[in-house]
């Protein structure tokens, strides 16, 4: 994964507690990287790595690690510069869902080594969707969670969101049904 994703891991810790625990996760995930480069790839090692030495630092699952992973990201790379390109992807939480693999095509011209996910939206009613997500990565099914949660914030619109299939048992992709509601 990109630096960027490792540098909002930091910045979600640093921010929510304090750099002496982004230290002590850092030394547990025995990673001696001072600074991560965004645009820089590295191995995807790294990040889980530092998810599971913060579950055991923070006493947290590593899915609850991942899902607040997922609401940050959203807010993160609106501030880090993605912000016009996330406003180009949809003016609400249905349009965003069914442009992310647009959107990652976009990103991917900045990060030529990006190995997206990708993201379909079926069955959409007027409150519902069933969201079926693809990548070669393992165990980020509940940053997905996260994100949608993070995006119904960036669209003001109440969200619930339950994994209906998982990879991780057996299934050819995740999925998920998302109820929402915009306020």
């Amino acid at each position: 994964m990109y630096g960027l994703v490792n540098k909002a891991i930091q910045d979600m810790v640093c921010s929510q507690f304090d750099e002496k625990i982004w230290e002590e996760i850092k030394q547990k995930a025995e990673i001696e990287v001072d600074v991560f480069i965004r645009m820089e790839a590295y191995p995807d090692d790294i990040t889980h790595r530092l998810v599971k030495a913060a579950s055991a630092v923070l006493n947290l699952s590593p899915q609850a690690i991942m899902q607040a992973f997922g609401e940050y990201w959203v807010q993160y790379t609106a501030q880090e510069g993605y912000g016009e390109l996330m406003d180009m992807s949809g003016d609400n939480l249905v349009e965003f869902l069914e442009n992310l693999d647009n959107l990652h095509a976009r990103v991917g011209i900045s990060f030529p080594k990006l190995q997206p996910p990708s993201f379909e939206c079926t069955d959409t009613e007027e409150d519902t969707l069933s969201l079926h997500y693809r990548s070669n990565r393992e165990g980020l099914a509940p940053m997905v969670i996260g994100l949608v949660k993070g995006l119904g914030t960036r669209f003001d619109t109440e969200v619930d969101i339950t994994q209906t299939q998982s990879r991780e048992e057996g299934a050819e992709h995740d999925e998920f049904l998302v109820k929402y509601k915009p306020q």
